[in-house]
């Protein structure tokens, strides 16, 4: 499958995956958990990863899990 990069700001981001938990988990779970995978490791290597630990990104691949 093609891949392509978009850059976007935390919020932006966030505003995404607020829009993703609307719709249902078993539709978007593994979306969810590829952002949130590639946020990880790009926010970890810019050295804000403490930062946006508690921001919507952070908990997003758990809100649909209960």
């Amino acid at each position: 499958m093609p891949q392509i990069t978009l850059n976007l700001s935390l919020p932006e981001t966030n505003l995404i995956l607020e829009a993703l938990g609307a719709m249902p988990y078993a539709r978007v779970y593994e979306l969810v958990n590829a952002i949130h995978r590639q946020a990880e490791a790009q926010l970890a290597t810019d050295g804000d990863a403490p930062a946006w630990r508690d921001s919507r990104l952070s908990h997003a691949s758990t809100e649909g899990a209960a």
